[in-house]
């Protein structure tokens, strides 16, 4: 039904007063389901009678008041204009056919109530209503006409049987759906033959449109299309409570959805108390099981009851397809239960659920909500509900369960396994968050009521927070005899070393010969094995640098990991593994492809975690925006003081990011940030003494920066972690001690690294090869920075590029060749403002760079050069001599100058001079 057809109702009423008018009296009933707007319609049509020439007497029935005999009449009898004589006369009639009336008869037959009743009373009460109506045309409304007593349901339809031929129009309100009683009025009423239904459907679409676009514009209403109906099913009370949530301050722009709020909840709740109590019930109970199925046995009662609600519900556009409309609507049927009530709801749920042998998770989410449930299921359930839900990503839910399994536990041993299990959970959402619990997994420990891998669990999240004491003591109470140690136990021990290898080495120097035998022929997962297999690869890279075997096995790893409730560790693990292997270039669309599904799974912990790896991954690539940009994002997602020891990485990220780009206001803020002294025992540690080394060295404090580039060297001979993929502190300690006048330890630090550096490390080698550059005479120092310049190039790392490009400049500067040092200088200008490197960007200017916008050369230009004409130019643009670019390209020196010549007409220049300086070949910028 949409407005027109509301406004037609409205006249059929109008027409019933005019045949009133000329003594044809008429009765409508108004029917309808709960919220189609009967009483609107009642109320508008009572204040319009006036109009029409006729007095309008209202009454409205109340459920509250159905135990007060003749109450619906009583209302009437008052709103008439009677004479004084008359009113005594009819007071005097409703007192005595109240009194009449001891007991509401037992049963639902109406004709019971006539055997009790004087007839004469009836017929007195309504005589008094007849009568008035030959004095003024009598229209007679009463809303919610089903609600009334029963004894004033007899008195109208007796009233209703003989107003044929007098000036009165009756006109009653009637849900749809009552009860046997409401059945037999209305057909009374309805076999009448001056009686007519009018029938008020729920709103079309079209009329709901209609509605919304008279209150809020046409642009809403069309804006959100059929939503509206989808979520008031037409009701008019649902529509008008939706409009009321559009309020502007509940709305952000323009939401791709109608906002649906307290308002609309509140409607559902008046329409549920409107209609029958047994509808409300039904109502309740759908709204705790979520559909209409089992709904009978948790009620307590018949399918036809359940049908027949569900049918009222449904007409009155409550529910759509067996369930609420919305969210909002099960949230405030919920919301308005008493505790105790809505807990013995959930409790008979979550029974009836397991008896049905249910998911483990609807069984769960019905025992979140029921209080205690003393029933031996009811852990084994809650525990498998949230290995279920960690699975699939929802770690809240997973917590919530654990944390009821480990309040309805009774079994200590069993209680710590649990604590386990939520230590884990809870981390994926913050590290910090299962702090709490360390201190009773430690005491359990002590008592011997937490062993195997779950005491490797707890070892590692007392690592993390620092409390290295704490962890050796539990590792030392791991049982680690091979008849005790089971298989899973075993896994975690063979993990866990070489984990603490590359992570917390000074603490396993000192567990040497603690961890015992593991049982090596015990059968492990395809999990655990990746897991393991990642661990030791990482191992590997830290301790002997990085084989070309080794990264496939990585890649392979990888490639069958997902972020489940495991495999954390074997990503994070393989990750580093290509880190500090060099190899950025697979390991940037890894990280990136694992934080989306972090994302995904709403876990919060491994998104940082996973932004920490790709800060650090920016750092290599020269990347400083976006080594800045992931670095934040792992602090914001998990605050500083959740980082434990581990703040050393995104921090030191924050740190070398900042200090490259001239941010040094930010570089005080982090430095001021407190870290724990457990911090400098582990790798993270070293990240972070080599990231505030070079900020000393950036702020001209070279001492200082030695101090710790020595402190870091140290460490890391200590450790045997002595690889360049790691850390080349040699490189920034020689730079360190040129600044301070040390050129012979400068050399000798220089050669040091030289010596470690091979093919897989062409970042470090371009690093030292710069310095060796430094180390030396001026004449020879171009012949090194090109080779450290096409090292850095193949490194992929933009930001050491760029200082190698500008010590290149200052060179060719140095021994006056000043061409070479302006087209050097625009290139290097080009590789630093990507880099955001400002310091590095303010010498450039000052020795001679500019900031044309041609210093990018187009795509369309270099295009119309050949593949040989291309790779000649490139290296002409670079500096190099005809001689150098033919021994480089094997070619003769002839060669090179034709194809010269060809790539000045084709580019429209005259001179080599004037080659672009960001000139590519390959998809990779050249130097």
């Amino acid at each position: 039904m949409g407005l027109m057809e509301r406004d037609e109702a409205f006249a059929s009423l109008e027409r019933l007063v005019a045949d009133a008018l000329t003594g044809k009296g008429r009765v409508a009933l108004v029917t309808g389901a709960v919220g189609t707007g009967k009483s609107e319609l009642l109320h508008a049509f009572a204040e319009r009678v006036a109009e029409l020439g006729a007095l309008a007497v209202m009454a409205t029935a109340s459920r509250v008041e159905q135990d007060l005999p003749l109450g619906v009449m009583g209302q009437l009898i008052q709103d008439a204009p009677l004479t004084a004589e008359e009113r005594e006369r009819a007071l005097a009639l409703l007192a005595e056919g109240a009194a009449s009336v001891a007991h509401e008869p037992d049963g639902d037959n109406g004709g019971e109530i006539l055997e009790q009743v004087d007839a004469q009373v009836v017929h007195a009460l309504c005589t008094v209503l007849l009568e008035l109506s030959e004095r003024y045309p009598l229209v007679i409304v009463v809303d919610d006409v089903h609600l009334s007593d029963r004894l004033s349901l007899l008195c109208l339809a007796y009233l209703s049987r003989r107003v044929r031929f007098a000036r009165v129009a009756a006109v009653f309100g009637h849900s749809d759906h009552g009860r046997y009683t409401e059945t037999i009025f209305q057909t009374e009423l309805l076999r009448q033959p001056h009686c007519r239904r009018v029938h008020l459907d729920p709103l079309s679409p079209a009329g709901v449109t209609a509605v919304v676009a008279e209150r809020l514009g046409e642009d809403e209403a069309v804006r959100h299309g059929s939503t509206w109906y989808d979520l008031s099913g037409g009701n008019p009370l649902l529509v008008g409570a939706l409009i009321e949530d559009q309020h502007p301050a509940s709305r952000s722009g323009e939401p791709d959805e109608p906002v649906v709020g307290d308002r609309y909840g509140q409607a559902v709740l008046s329409c549920l108390h409107r209609g029958e109590p047994q509808a409300l019930h039904v109502a309740r109970g759908l709204a705790v099981l979520g559909d209409p199925e089992s709904l009978g046995m948790l009620l307590g009662v018949g399918s036809a009851t359940v049908s027949q609600s569900l049918h009222s519900l449904t007409a009155a556009g409550l529910l759509a397809l067996g369930g609420f409309r919305h969210e909002v609507a099960r949230a405030a049927v919920l919301a308005e239960l008493e505790p105790r009530e809505r807990m013995d709801l959930y409790r008979r749920a979550a029974e009836l659920a397991h008896d049905a042998g249910a998911s483990t998770t609807d069984i769960a989410d019905h025992l979140l909500q029921a209080g205690r449930i003393e029933a031996p299921w009811v852990v084994p359930v809650l525990e498998d509900a949230a290995r279920n839900a960690l699975r699939e990503g929802r770690v809240k839910p997973a917590v919530s369960y654990l944390q009821l399994a480990w309040r309805e536990c009774a079994d200590e041993q069993h209680r710590m396994r649990i604590m386990t299990m939520l230590v884990r959970a809870e981390w994926r959402i913050n590290p910090g968050a299962p702090a709490g619990h360390l201190a009773e997994l430690t005491d359990a420990m002590q008592r011997g009521n937490l062993r195997g891998s779950d005491a490797v669990v707890l070892a590692r999240a007392l690592l993390w927070h620092g409390r290295t004491v704490d962890a050796r003591e539990v590792l030392e109470g791991v049982s680690t005899a091979a008849e005790d140690v089971d298989g899973e136990t075993s896994t975690e021990l063979a993990v866990v070393k070489p984990w603490l290898r590359c992570t917390y080495p000074p603490f396993l120097a000192e567990m040497r010969g603690s961890f015992g035998t593991q049982n090596r022929s015990a059968i492990i997962s395809v999990a655990a094995s990746r897991r393991l297999e990642a661990t030791l690869a990482l191992a590997e890279v830290l301790t002997k640098g990085p084989r070309e075997q080794l990264i496939e096995g990585v890649d392979r790893i990888l490639r069958g990991c997902r972020l489940d409730e495991m495999s954390m560790d074997t990503v994070e693990s393989a990750l580093l593994a290509l880190t500090y292997a060099g190899r950025q270039d697979k390991a940037v669309p890894w990280c990136d492809l694992f934080s989306v599904e972090a994302s995904s799974r709403h876990a919060p912990s491994r998104q940082a975690r996973l932004a920490a790896i790709r800060a650090e991954m920016a750092v290599r690539q020269g990347d400083m925006p976006g080594a800045e940009h992931h670095a934040r994002l792992a602090m914001e997602i998990i605050p500083l003081t959740s980082w434990g020891v581990a703040v050393g990485g995104p921090l030191s990220s924050l740190i070398m990011a900042a200090t490259a780009m001239g941010d040094h206001d930010a570089v005080h803020e982090h430095l001021d940030q407190p870290v724990p002294d457990a911090m400098f025992e582990t790798r993270y540690g070293l990240h972070y003494l080599y990231a505030r080394g070079r900020y000393s060295l950036a702020t001209d404090h070279p001492t200082l920066a030695l101090r710790d580039f020595q402190l870091c060297g140290e460490l890391i001979r200590k450790w045997d972690l002595d690889v360049p993929g790691l850390i080349p502190w040699r490189v920034d300690a020689a730079e360190a001690c040129l600044r301070s006048g040390r050129p012979e330890q400068a050399q000798q630090l220089i050669e040091g690294q030289l010596r470690r550096c091979g093919p897989a490390t062409p970042r470090v080698h371009g690093m030292a090869m710069r310095l060796l550059a430094a180390t030396g005479e001026v004449r020879h120092r171009p012949m090194l920075l090109r080779q450290a310049a096409e090292l850095l190039q193949t490194s992929g790392d933009r930001y050491e590029l760029a200082r190698a490009l500008l010590d290149l400049v200052e060179a060719y500067q140095a021994l006056g060749e000043y061409r070479r040092a302006g087209m050097i200088a625009g290139r290097a200008l080009s590789v630093a403002k990507e880099c955001h490197a400002e310091p590095l960007s303010r010498t450039l200017f000052r020795d001679g760079g500019d900031d044309k916008d041609d210093a990018e050369v187009p795509a369309s230009m270099t295009t119309v050069l050949s593949d040989a004409e291309r790779r000649v130019a490139v290296l002409a643009a670079a500096g190099y001599t005809n001689r150098e670019i033919a021994g480089k390209l094997y070619i003769t020196i002839s060669t090179v100058e034709q194809h010269l010549t060809r790539t000045y007409r084709k580019l429209n220049i005259s001179r080599r001079a004037d080659l672009p300086p960001s000139l590519e070949f390959g998809g990779a910028v050249t130097t």
